[in-house]
């Protein structure tokens, strides 16, 4: 496989209103090591666009660059057209709390807070109150009204994920990022968090990037981006399992 650029699916979109997320010869070393290797990428709102890769490809290094966590050694990433890169990091801080969304493997809950407090903590950290009626609507949508007043540990796993979720959602944000959001989890729990995460694309239009080594996780988005050694070397449209799979083994 010969290395791609932006073109074809998610990364089609060209004009700056219809694109989320844009990377442009974006490059991640440590030390000797080359994580991403002139990367070029964009992602269309309201698309549901699937990372894969083996171990050591690069999936987080993308997603940690992509999201604003982590900066390029050198390249351009922009969301919804601001550069991160000329932020400083107050207002990297306060972009990645009001427009970005993130939802992880392992949660990331504050144990000593209840449900509804997790939920609402970047408003709250951007010294906002909730708005009753969208912390209802996204607490109704994770199925989570009879638990706001538990603790993370009084959960199970993918009850954790679900408030993980809406935590994400509260901001209305443009992007939510997941990184392996149903590693943890078994096959039903997992299909609920996937569903959860297809509707905010279809029914709000935001923009969701799914890194994942799973193939039935990435058979339900739009298209899977393929790395491999820190470049993108295919795309897969209208992905169905075992067309991931195939894919995934010829890498």
């Amino acid at each position: 496989m010969t290395a791609m650029t932006a073109g074809t699916a998610a990364g089609s979109a060209t004009g700056s209103t219809a694109v989320a997320v844009s990377l442009e010869s974006v490059r991640k070393t440590y030390g000797d090591v080359r994580a991403l290797d002139d990367v070029t990428w964009t992602f269309a709102r309201g698309g549901f666009t699937a990372v894969m890769g083996p171990s050591g490809s690069g999936k987080s290094t993308f997603l940690h660059c992509a999201s604003g966590l982590d900066r390029p050694t050198s390249g351009t990433v922009r969301v919804g057209g601001v550069d991160l890169g000329g932020l400083g990091e107050a207002k990297r801080t306060r972009m990645r709390r009001e427009r970005i969304g993130f939802v992880f493997q392992s949660f990331n809950l504050v144990p000593s807070m209840d449900v509804e407090q997790n939920i609402a903590l970047p408003l709250l950290l951007g010294g906002t109150e909730p708005d009753p009626a969208r912390l209802a609507e996204v607490v109704g949508r994770v199925g989570l009204a009879d638990r706001l007043r538990h603790r993370p540990a009084e959960l199970s796993g993918g009850q954790q994920q679900r408030a993980a979720i809406a935590r994400a959602l509260i901001t209305r944000p443009e992007v939510v990022f997941a990184d392996e959001p149903t590693a943890a989890l078994d096959p039903r729990t997992s299909r609920d968090v996937l569903r959860l995460l297809r509707e905010a694309a279809d029914a709000t239009g935001q923009t969701i990037v799914l890194v994942t080594h799973d193939p039935m996780a990435a058979s339900w988005a739009d298209s899977v981006v393929f790395l491999s050694r820190g470049r993108i070397v295919d795309e897969l449209a209208s992905p169905t399992v075992a067309a991931v799979m195939s894919r995934w083994e010829s890498l």
